[in-house]
């Protein structure tokens, strides 16, 4: 019984994905950080970073001062992970269909409206985590390894894989930076072999979630302060690494490193990469590309239709 459920999730919601994947999937991390609180807040993020111990291959000597730095959301993985892991949430009951939808209405209106007022800022980031509050740290790190079989799986870009795989074939670590929740980005950094990974630091006391944040989402110029901590720590030669994004967002982090990838990229990222002379890898379909570069209204609209229609069809279910 739980297989079918398994499947009726994943039919129900594929329209959903669709139509998500319209969105700039940082719509999810914008948290209108400053530059003064982000080198505190990214400091901590580093400090708290998951490592999985990832696996080189053994006869290559390892490279201790190079290292790759990935974002997640349409780099490595198609669509925004804090999405599929609320969905499937939602699909164990952990809120109403309708929390779901408000959630993704959160996204849409940051994504079209721009980051707001401060109070639009904070209700932001609350809305990133509340839905964890007063549930176990164990709990969701459970969840969220069956959620990524379920609906994450399948959507991780192989030629982005591969890149990844090409730093470790050379013996150089791989982290995974991203506004996702520290513990999800760790297991999908987990099931891809990498290093570790850079993630938004959910407050937890006696190993239960409060629902806050420690320091603010990992994004924008943060992420490059957290790079700048991690590679203070491990002692990395930036100017040997190499970072991977999709967003504009990241052009701090990607400014950082000495080789610069721009991957599955927006249009002003595109732009930035070519004036600067990075390379562009783009791994979709010219029909991908057209949908996800042009996020507009009508596609906001498709994301809280699908979403609806998905919680519709697991009542009849």
């Amino acid at each position: 019984m739980q297989a079918v459920g398994r499947r009726r999730d994943r039919q129900a919601s594929d329209d959903a994905d669709d139509a998500f994947e319209a969105l700039d999937p940082s719509s999810l991390a914008a948290s209108g950080i400053e530059d003064g609180g982000a080198a505190r807040d990214a400091g901590a993020a580093a400090a708290a970073a998951a490592d999985t111990e990832g696996p080189t291959t053994p006869s290559v000597p390892p490279d201790l001062t190079a290292a790759a730095f990935f974002d997640v959301d349409n780099t490595m993985m198609m669509g925004a992970s804090i999405f599929h892991f609320a969905r499937g949430l939602a699909a164990r009951n952990f809120f109403s269909g309708a929390d779901l939808r408000g959630f993704v209405w959160q996204q849409v209106k940051f994504r079209l409206g721009g980051e707001g007022t401060p109070e639009d800022i904070r209700q932001h980031r609350e809305a990133a985590l509340s839905f964890v509050a007063g549930r176990e740290v164990s709990e969701l790190v459970e969840l969220g390894e069956e959620i990524y079989d379920e609906l994450m799986a399948d959507r991780i870009w192989e030629g982005t894989r591969a890149l990844a795989q090409m730093h470790l074939d050379a013996g150089q670590r791989v982290w995974l930076v991203t506004a996702t929740p520290l513990e999800l980005a760790g297991i999908i950094a987990r099931r891809l072999g990498l290093t570790g990974a850079l993630g938004t630091v959910a407050e937890h006391e006696d190993g239960v979630y409060t629902g806050r944040l420690v320091g603010e989402l990992l994004h924008g110029p943060a992420k490059a302060h957290a790079v700048r901590a991690l590679a203070a720590r491990e002692g990395l030669d930036l100017r040997r690494c190499s970072a991977y994004s999709d967003s504009i967002n990241d052009a701090p982090m990607l400014s950082v490193v000495g080789t610069a990838v721009a991957v599955n990229p927006d249009a002003e990222l595109r732009a930035l990469a070519r004036k600067k002379g990075w390379e562009i890898r783009d791994f979709r379909s010219g029909r991908k590309v057209a949908r996800i570069g042009v996020p507009s209204v009508l596609g906001a609209g498709a994301v809280a239709g699908a979403v609806a229609a998905g919680a519709a069809y697991r009542r009849r279910g």
